[in-house]
């Protein structure tokens, strides 16, 4: 009982994350759209698996609670996205076939069906066409060379019902966008825009949504630098409103630094707050364990299967988790752990949009072990790995986090007769159940080396509050009794502080 009212306590702590929100309003740059309904639950947002024989009442599922004070939305903060309703797209990929900027680990054909795929994860978004063309310079301001460009051109035209054209670029130009609309009288997206509608689509909580806010402040400075070109040249951006002592343009870049400067605030807050119960949660002790991995590798079904959570129901698609969400679990050795599920990384995701969800990623940091998981019957496997061990790196974390990672090769049942090249690597199969039991010994012989636990027998009298305080700050194995002098061997798997409180309550 005790050990599960832990867990609890811990999971709680968890939920508890987003208490501290956004404060104060902002009058927003442009018109913004009506506001969607938010979902419910918090930026950890933690169920409980079913607990080992044995070991007490499992933990309870918890959320956020309708006792928690109701918060100011961050809706206000969000940027007009691309206009609503139905969306049907050309898809154009500049495949670079010479030179330095050309893919090492991938193929156009490969990179193409990942844009196709960002589209379809977006509802109401068709693709009518798609198109690969080679360009020797991606970074120019009409992208491809004179005959190519009017290749593209024509199949534009000639495609009546399109209303935009997604270039598979990571970022267009403020000039170049222009003069591509200009030019194909269709509205046209990048990668960075794409990406960041996907992110607005999927975010249920006020963290997401505030995340996605600050992504958004580079692409509205962009744009309102372009706006006041335009200003100028009618000689309206240099006015002076009447009264405040300054133009138009100082105006706009003034609300717009002040939109940042909420933005980062609000999640300061949440930082803050997320450190706090950070240090609770490692009073508690359970181990953490961050599961990343290129965005639809599986991560969520492969946490289902470890857990056991009914609650979490994994989707088919591209960035289904943007929100950390927490999940506890138990250990071959009735170890009990917690699961964290992170948001997926995708090559080429925009730095902006990297830089903005540090936040959430900071908490990865404090793992004990971070579990990458690989759709290993995925084409691209090896691109995606290395874009997910990048993004890695450039978080900052410890080395011994780094040098300890467990790499599981999913989706195994895909492949048949699958034989790993990569002899640290574990082959699974979430959704089939393969491998789980190996995984999770694996998982253990790390933690229990990262942690400090120890495993011991200590000999308690049954008489005394020796067994109920173990099972309430350890994890109790076995329990082996013997009645004729009232006592019993106690196979515990211990931290060496909770061993050091034993020895003082109890000197033996």
């Amino acid at each position: 009982m005790g050990s599960g009212l832990l867990l609890r306590g811990a999971a709680a702590l968890c939920a508890r994350g987003l208490r501290a929100a956004a404060a104060g309003r902002l009058c927003p740059l442009l018109p913004r759209p009506p506001a969607r309904p938010l979902g419910t639950g918090g930026c950890w947002r933690l169920r409980a698996a079913p607990g080992p024989p044995g070991r007490g009442e499992p933990p309870r599922s918890v959320g956020r609670g309708a006792e928690e004070e109701d918060e100011e939305e961050p809706e206000e903060l969000l940027a007009p996205g691309p206009p609503p309703g139905a969306q049907r797209l050309l898809v154009v990929h500049p495949a670079v076939k010479w030179g330095a900027k050309k893919p090492q680990l991938t193929t156009a054909e490969l990179q193409m069906a990942e844009a196709v795929a960002l589209i379809n994860t977006l509802h109401n978004w068709t693709v009518l066409d798609k198109i690969i063309l080679s360009t020797k310079t991606p970074d120019k301001k009409f992208i491809f060379g004179k005959g190519n460009f009017q290749i593209l051109t024509e199949k534009i035209k000639g495609l009546p019902h399109i209303t935009a054209v997604f270039l598979n670029i990571e970022r267009l130009s403020p000039l170049t966008k222009k003069e591509l609309e200009d030019a194909w009288g269709v509205t046209v997206f990048d990668r960075y825009t794409v990406v960041l509608h996907i992110f607005r689509c999927n975010a249920r909580t006020k963290e997401a949504k505030l995340q996605i806010a600050l992504a958004e402040i580079p692409l509205l400075r962009t744009n309102l630098k372009n706006e006041m070109s335009q200003l100028d040249q009618q000689r309206g951006g240099s006015r002076y409103i009447m009264g405040s002592g300054e133009t138009f343009m100082e105006m706009q870049y003034r609300l717009l630094k002040e939109k940042e400067l909420k933005i980062r605030n609000a999640l300061e807050k949440l930082r803050r707050k997320r450190s706090v119960l950070r240090t609770q949660r490692e009073r508690r002790e359970f181990p953490v364990i961050s599961v990343m991995g290129y965005t639809n590798c599986g991560k969520t079904t492969l946490i289902k299967a470890l857990t056991g959570d009914e609650g979490l129901q994994p989707q088919d698609q591209l960035f289904a988790t943007l929100d950390i969400t927490a999940h506890a679990g138990y250990l071959p050795s009735h170890l009990a752990v917690i699961y964290v599920d992170t948001i997926g990384f995708l090559s080429e995701l925009p730095h902006d949009l990297i830089e903005s969800f540090s936040a959430t990623l900071e908490d990865v940091a404090y793992s004990d072990l971070i579990v990458h998981v690989r759709d290993i019957s995925h084409p691209e496997t090896v691109l995606q790995k290395a874009s997910v061990l990048s993004v890695l790196k450039n978080l900052n974390l410890p080395s011994h986090l780094l040098d300890s990672v467990v790499e599981v090769h999913n989706k195994v049942d895909l492949i048949e007769r699958y034989q790993s090249l990569e002899t640290n690597a574990i082959a699974v199969s979430a959704l089939l159940g393969y491998g789980l039991e190996e995984l999770k010994e694996e998982i253990e012989r790390i933690v229990l080396k990262t942690t400090g636990k120890k495993i011991l027998t200590i000999k308690v009298n049954l008489a005394g509050p020796q067994l109920s305080w173990l099972y309430k700050e350890a994890t109790v194995q076995e329990v082996d009794v013997m009645p004729e002098n009232g006592t019993a061997n106690v196979k515990v798997i211990i931290s060496n502080s909770a061993l050091g409180k034993y020895k003082k309550l109890f000197p033996q």
